[in-house]
């Protein structure tokens, strides 16, 4: 005989937890640091973190107390004359100095950025050894690449945009007296950046990033007091601050090009860091200033550039107005 069977369904509420869903919103944006803030002592590469590392172990005044890497860059932290620092390399490049410095914003509490590395001089009044703190960075390969028109020989055909540019800028040079004087080389028109940041509803054309006043004055001051440094004891280096220096993502190494930024941007130096770095802390709303050791002039020489013969010794010079800063902060 088969028994009737009754089935009793019961259905027990089970309570799904999606974290992805319903995380707490302090989870995401900027992470708030309760730290005292430091000041990053920043270089580009190798041989001028060197002679940072070497100062710092000789300075009794000096420490590096902890080190962290975070996706393979090394952050050192310290304290110099009782000020905190995070020392870092940024690594050569536009690219490696954006993600390096956005990086050290996001993760440690930074005030303000001290930044030395060496540099090509546009201005052939600079030789290897001259140090210059330049009060504006520019992008000098931020450009439109154009056709040559074929109807008119040595002309070139524009986008409409920026034939547009171009027509806007004696008004806003007017205005602006920093602005680039804007005219192609060859095939290469200069642009700028745009930008956006807290306070913007859109982004704008940015013709260059200036350095805190603040920290160019302390730069000046440190300067003015610093003893005579010698190059290589065949000459006293010359220190000077003011003036515009220029960063792209090449390795300079022509002379007419360089000829053409000493036209167009009124350049003193080129290198290929420091617009990106002004760029990420005027985003980030940090104090920043940058040293340039002068180590050859942009594809000035005959045959092959020298760059590799002064870069050691021109970063000990540039060492040397790093710390002569840092001191002029720490009073």
């Amino acid at each position: 005989m088969i028994k009737n069977i009754k089935l009793v369904f019961v259905f027990i509420p089970v309570l799904v937890w999606i974290s992805g869903c319903a995380s707490s919103s302090g989870q995401f944006g900027p992470k708030v640091h309760n730290s005292d803030a430091f000041t990053a002592v920043v270089v580009a590469y190798a041989p001028e973190m060197e002679g940072i590392l070497q100062r710092i172990e000789q300075d009794p005044h000096a420490q590096i107390d902890t080190t962290k890497t975070i996706k393979g860059v090394t952050y050192r932290m310290g304290t110099y004359h009782d000020e905190p620092i995070l020392v870092f390399a940024t690594g050569m490049s536009i690219a490696n100095a954006a993600m390096t410095m956005q990086m050290a914003l996001d993760y440690f509490p930074v005030e303000q950025v001290v930044y030395m590395g060496i540099a090509g001089a546009v201005n052939p009044a600079w030789q290897p050894g001259d140090v210059i703190v330049p009060a504006r960075w520019y992008y000098h390969d931020e450009s439109v690449y154009t056709n040559e028109d074929p109807e008119n020989p040595g002309a070139y055909i524009l986008p409409e945009y920026y034939a547009k540019f171009l027509e806007e800028q004696p008004e806003r040079r007017a205005e602006d007296p920093h602005l680039p004087h804007y005219k192609p080389f060859h095939f290469i028109h200069p642009d700028e950046v745009l930008i956006i940041k807290d306070g913007m509803s859109k982004p704008k054309d940015t013709a260059y990033f200036s350095a805190t006043p603040r920290l160019l004055s302390a730069a000046k001051s440190a300067m003015a007091t610093m003893p005579v440094q010698r190059v290589l004891d065949e000459r006293d280096a010359k220190l000077h601050v003011g003036g515009n220096g220029i960063t792209g993502s090449v390795f300079m190494d022509n002379r007419e090009y360089r000829k053409w930024t000493r036209e167009v941007f009124n350049a003193e130096v080129t290198e290929m860091e420091s617009a990106a770095i002004g760029q990420v802390c005027t985003v980030n709303d940090v104090d920043w200033v940058i040293i340039r050791a002068i180590s050859d002039l942009a594809g000035g020489q005959e045959g092959v550039n020298s760059e590799n013969t002064y870069d050691k010794e021109v970063s000990r010079i540039g060492a040397n107005v790093l710390f002569s800063v840092l001191d002029n902060l720490a009073q």
